[in-house]
């Protein structure tokens, strides 16, 4: 049968696929449109496929609670570019589709991409709004926190987001949490608390904190026996810098091989002679910092409170039996 402009103009309004894509697909289906729209959607399918490679580094992130405060959901849908992240169509899809799944009471990411949307699968209407934006679209995270009290917040332009629970639901729990939450936002911690790291991530950093501490010890018995020897050590701290400043005439060749010497030498003897109970010291201390730059509980509060308070006693600051229980924060991009 012929196909008309207007025809074709038609399914372009219902699909907001190209004209050309729209004609193609209706020739196909000998002008019948739901045949149409099935080409037009398996078409997606095949452009989701080609774009699998490409990074998905926008998109829009929206967070929610429900009535009473004692769930928080959170959704991230990814694409590839801002233009499409502002997209009318996108926004209404982004937040139309976390309010369905509040109303579902949809716990997991796997159950809302298995779950009808506006006539068919999350899955399917992302592979749609794939075909139609010429994007790849990602469902990456979707998130749920339960506890007796959940306050949710929404940095500007949708790119920062946390969920955070308390253990009480009153006037102190929400208080608290607003100003937790912000801070959570802002200071993106790694966990709750030192309990709440894995044993892995704590070995790790232990590691890297005795043999920074190694690397210390040596480097000050170095600099030393530079300074013993009447050589500035900040003027052969590396091969290049001694070469330039032998050029530059503020070491002599004689202080040049001195210094490689000592480097070399005074290293090795040192090396030989630490202290393990001593570095094991150090780098225990250096762990504990670690907890307290990184851990919610221990972080100083950047938004209320005194501007010297932990996170904790912030917390603490009206009740004392007051705790927040899990935070959940996401960032576009991550």
């Amino acid at each position: 049968m012929a196909i008309t402009a207007a025809d074709v103009n038609k399914l372009r309004q219902q699909t907001g696929i190209g004209m050309m894509d729209c004609k193609k697909a209706l020739v196909e289906a000998d002008g019948d449109f739901e045949k149409a729209i099935d080409i037009l959607r398996k078409k997606g399918q095949k452009v989701a496929a080609k774009r699998a490679d490409r990074e998905s580094n926008e998109g829009r992130l929206v967070a929610k609670t429900n009535a009473d405060h004692t769930k928080g959901y959170m959704l991230l849908v990814a694409c590839e570019t801002d233009f499409v992240a502002k997209g009318e169509e996108f926004v209404n899809f982004v937040d139309s589709l976390l309010d369905a799944a509040i109303a579902a009471n949809i716990n997991t990411r796997e159950e809302l991409l298995e779950m009808n949307f506006n006539g068919m699968k999350v899955a399917d209407k992302l592979t749609e709004l794939t075909g139609k934006t010429g994007e790849k679209l990602e469902l990456p995270h979707y998130d749920v926190l339960e506890a007796a009290y959940v306050e949710s917040y929404i940095h500007m332009g949708n790119h920062k987001a946390t969920l955070v629970g308390f253990n009480k639901n009153d006037d102190n729990a929400r208080e608290a949490a607003h100003n937790v939450a912000l801070h959570i936002t802002a200071m993106n911690p790694l966990a709750l608390d030192e309990n709440a790291i894995s044993q892995e991530v704590k070995d790790r950093e232990l590691a890297v904190a005795v043999d920074k501490t190694r690397q210390e010890l040596v480097g000050k018995a170095v600099e030393a026996a530079l300074k013993k020897a009447g050589i500035n050590p900040a003027h052969v701290d590396s091969d290049d810098h001694i070469n330039s400043n032998m050029a530059k005439g503020w070491i002599t060749e004689e202080q040049a091989e001195l210094a490689r010497k000592i480097k070399v030498e005074e290293a090795e003897k040192k090396a030989a002679n630490l202290n393990e109970a001593q570095i094991q010291q150090i780098a225990q201390g250096r762990l504990v910092k670690f907890f307290k730059e990184n851990t919610l509980m221990y972080q100083e509060l950047v938004m209320g409170g005194d501007g010297k308070q932990s996170v904790r006693d912030f917390i603490h600051a009206n009740d004392k039996e007051l705790e927040c229980t899990a935070f959940i924060r996401r960032q576009i991009g991550e």
